[in-house]
């Protein structure tokens, strides 16, 4: 093999910045999740308690290496100070402060919830059933947690104690502490909603796919495709549940601007413009990859291959984040897996996957159906840009995320092949 010289020392002097999570807590939630895939499949297990199992079996691995293996509870972005631990009469005041912000934003979720006749229809029924009978052990667990965690925080006046302290007429209040941390639970309670309504339905339709089926390679590509869908929504899960720091998994923040929860809002229920029907509708007069190469078996296994690969590398990009997958929000920059080759691999595959799997610019209708199907297939894809930049802004605040995109922009595989396209 040649060996450049000079190649390799400006490699050397250019390294990736370090990412905020390790390899092995992705590894260790896919085997617990893997696992438990397997015993559901074969005892047929396809029930909303098997999904809320399988949510444990991806997340207590997680939780196990980042606390015995990384040691993420000793980190100093934790803002945890082991060795500081403070009388408990000197915190309980700010404690019971922050347990009145907490309990008051808790409450307000409540009311949305409760006038949000949504949430009670549907898939989401399932998920304010969860909330229901988590809520109560929640907010009695939450006092030992926060008056034992006060006791070692360097700064435990945060985004709940501002609240609470605003709440109850005390002095040195910060309010964009209180923006920030009603952000950080509007986050939260929008998002972990929605992936509790399509855990039970997007696992059990996993464990019920009949496997006798899989010879035919579209059967199997349509069976793998499935199987990185329940892995994406199981970690992304997790991910909304376990924002807490002994975990370095709080959010450092949430994102202040209105144009990136503009975007993201978009894209999810009951705001989602994309839904059948919606104003960005693109699937009339469309059809999908399976029904223009019918008859064409090689094409056929060779582009659900393609769709098959897409769908993992979206898969990868959240288990990357381990913990910590979440959006709209700050939690530690990735710099590793997928996130090595592009700052939104996720986005890129997933737009790549809907085009390919669409092929608006086929049709079962007019040339006018094509050019619509397509120019709304580019819309959605400019949103999902329109939230890339925003959420570049966000975390561009963080001078770690600026030496990533630098460091991306430099040596990432995607940009790199970017310009060598523009060169050609």
């Amino acid at each position: 093999m040649y060996h450049d010289p000079a190649l390799a020392a400006r490699g050397a002097a250019d390294p990736r910045p370090r990412s905020a999570v390790s390899h092995g807590v992705g590894l260790a939630g896919l085997a617990g999740l893997a696992v438990w895939i397997a015993i559901a499949c074969a005892v047929g297990m396809d029930g909303p308690y098997a999904a809320l199992v399988g949510l444990i079996a991806c997340g207590g691995p997680m939780v196990g290496w980042s606390l015995l293996v990384d040691k993420v509870h000793r980190s100093s972005t934790t803002g945890i100070d082991w060795s500081l631990t403070r009388p408990l009469a000197e915190t309980r005041d700010i404690s019971l402060t922050k347990l009145a912000g907490l309990y008051v934003t808790w409450g307000g979720i409540a009311i949305v919830y409760g006038v949000g006749r949504f949430y009670w229809e549907g898939n989401f029924a399932f998920a304010m059933w969860c909330f229901s009978w988590a809520i109560p052990v929640v907010a009695v667990i939450a006092v030992p947690y926060v008056l034992w965690l006060d006791r070692h925080l360097v700064e435990p006046r945060d985004g709940a104690w501002h609240l609470g302290a605003w709440l109850t007429g005390q002095q040195d209040v910060d309010r964009n502490a209180i923006y920030g941390h009603l952000r950080s639970w509007a986050v939260k309670a929008f998002f972990l909603a929605f992936m509790l309504a399509v855990v039970p339905g997007n696992f059990g339709g996993f464990v019920r796919s009949d496997l006798s089926a899989l010879r035919d390679p579209v059967a199997l590509a349509h069976w793998l495709i499935a199987l990185m869908f329940v892995i994406d929504v199981a970690f992304a899960t997790v991910g909304y549940i376990l924002t807490l720091r002994p975990l370095d998994a709080h959010i450092r923040s949430a994102n202040p601007f209105a144009a990136a929860w503009t975007a993201a809002l978009m894209c999810y229920p009951p705001f989602i413009l994309m839904e059948a029907g919606g104003p960005l509708d693109y699937h009339p007069g469309t059809q999908e990859w399976t029904d223009w190469f019918a008859g064409h078996p090689l094409l056929m296994a060779g582009w659900g291959a393609i769709l098959v690969v897409l769908t993992a590398i979206y898969a990868w990009a959240t288990v990357a984040f381990g913990l910590r997958f979440s959006n709209l929000t700050h939690r530690g920059i990735l710099t590793h897996g997928p996130y090595a080759w592009s700052r939104h691999p996720a986005y890129l595959s997933k737009n790549l996957f809907w085009w390919l799997s669409t092929l608006p610019i086929l049709t079962t209708g007019s040339l006018i159906d094509a050019v619509r199907a397509t120019a709304l297939m580019g819309v959605v894809s400019g949103i999902y840009y329109w939230r890339a930049r925003t959420e570049e802004r966000h975390l561009g605040l963080d001078p770690v995320y600026r030496d990533y995109s630098d460091w991306i922009d430099r040596r990432g595989a995607v940009p790199r092949f970017l310009r060598w396209m523009v060169a050609r």
